[in-house]
């Protein structure tokens, strides 16, 4: 049989530029739920504390259990603590005393949040690390100008120390739980943030690691993306309306295109 080269090379040249097309448009997309999707332009990211930017767990659970102990209850696995933070520092209060079957009155859960904020701020950097990669990935954006910010419902001022002492100057704006500003999944303070800004919820991708992360950001009106290194788990995020995940900071630089 005879066979035609130049038409042999041909069809190996249209195999190979198609295949060449395949990985170019693969390796400029990120993966959710198994499908390729394509890099968003995004002009702010406002990203949540524990568990999104700073690995808090264990020195959360180490304020936490030192508090119990002090009023005579047994510690928490620090594990535990993954689904009992979130919703702020009275929330978490309850919810420690609730998981030991403790029951304390109004005074004494009183006490029992102050003790807990004295333990706190005396060494708020305690066990506190950030995730791998994010201050790199942060420091590029900064440089190619998208803006940054921070919401947390930790308290205003440890949000601020915990972000300051990890990332210096990076974000622009950096908030925690503030008296007379409803906590998230509550959009207030997130659209505050982005007025600030100068920009529309649209512009802006909400980055967190929980249920009531992902919440917020919808409920504001912007994109969400679930961290898979954080605290809660895919289907929490998924469940709660996440629209993008991922599991590093090279996935989360190839799913915000800079340039």
């Amino acid at each position: 049989m005879k066979i035609n080269i130049p038409r042999l090379a041909f069809l190996f040249s249209l195999l190979y530029n198609k295949l060449d097309f395949k990985n170019q448009s693969l390796a400029n997309s990120f993966w959710k739920d198994g499908k390729a999707m394509k890099p968003t332009q995004y002009l702010a990211c406002i990203f949540d504390l524990d568990g999104t930017l700073a690995n808090t767990l264990e020195s959360i659970a180490y304020f936490g259990n030192s508090t119990l102990a002090a009023f005579h209850l047994p510690p928490i696995p620090a594990e535990a603590y993954r689904y009992l933070v979130g919703n702020g520092a009275d929330i978490l209060m309850k919810r420690m005393l609730s998981t030991v079957g403790a029951s304390l009155s109004e005074e004494e859960l009183r006490k029992f949040r102050e003790e807990y904020d004295r333990r706190y701020e005396s060494e708020p950097m305690k066990l506190v690390t950030p995730y791998p990669g994010l201050h790199e990935l942060l420091s590029g954006w900064k440089a190619r100008g998208i803006r940054l910010g921070v919401l947390s419902n930790k308290p205003d001022n440890m949000t601020r120390y915990i972000v300051r002492k990890l990332y210096g100057n990076l974000p622009d704006l950096v908030r925690g739980q503030r008296e007379g500003v409803p906590k998230k999944p509550d959009p207030t303070a997130v659209l505050e943030m982005a007025k600030e800004l100068c920009l529309s919820p649209e512009q802006i991708l909400y980055l967190g690691d929980s249920g009531v992360d992902m919440e917020t950001g919808k409920n504001a009106g912007m994109d969400t993306c679930g961290v898979l290194w954080g605290f809660r788990d895919r289907e929490e995020l998924l469940s709660h309306g996440a629209k993008y995940l991922v599991s590093s900071a090279k996935e989360l630089e190839q799913l915000v295109k800079t340039s």
